[in-house]
């Protein structure tokens, strides 16, 4: 019974972990979708490439150079954002395995947890990058050469 009791607080433990993984893989769908939107915006505009004039041409180039730079920073944040909930699935597997084993971790799981929050932290940061990167760059009505402000 003694061995339930302990199983059993270590999934009281395991639960917080669980959550941020939950967190974690939400961002995750944020970044795909927006890496997705990214490349279909560029395979568009790539159509478009082949018989352009070069005034038409170049302002296209400069958006595809942009949404490579784009497409990039959210690649980064992809991986940032997996490593951290793999780091996360160690957390909880090395609960686990302490509670079987009967070795103490703790140094361990906490290694792993604030690996886990960097990288997280690393991946948000090249998110609000493309954020900022993708508003500076938004244009929507007139051209901005055509604008008054």
């Amino acid at each position: 019974m003694h061995e339930i009791d302990e199983i059993a607080h270590v999934i009281q433990l395991a639960i917080a972990p669980v959550f941020l993984l939950t967190g974690i893989a939400s961002l995750l769908n944020v970044l795909s979708g927006r890496l997705a939107r990214i490349i279909d915006r560029a395979r568009r505009l790539e159509d478009r490439l082949p018989g352009m004039s070069d005034d038409v041409r170049h302002p296209l180039i400069r958006e595809l150079d942009v949404l490579a730079h784009r497409g990039k920073l959210m690649y980064r944040a992809i991986t940032l954002s997996t490593i951290a909930a793999l780091l996360v699935c160690f957390v909880v597997a090395t609960l686990f395995i302490s509670a079987m084993v009967h070795f103490s971790v703790g140094k361990i799981v906490a290694a792993l947890f604030v690996a886990a929050m960097i990288s997280s932290i690393g991946s948000l940061m090249f998110f609000l990058r493309e954020v900022f990167l993708a508003i500076r760059t938004f244009e929507i009505g007139l051209p901005r050469e055509m604008r008054t402000n």
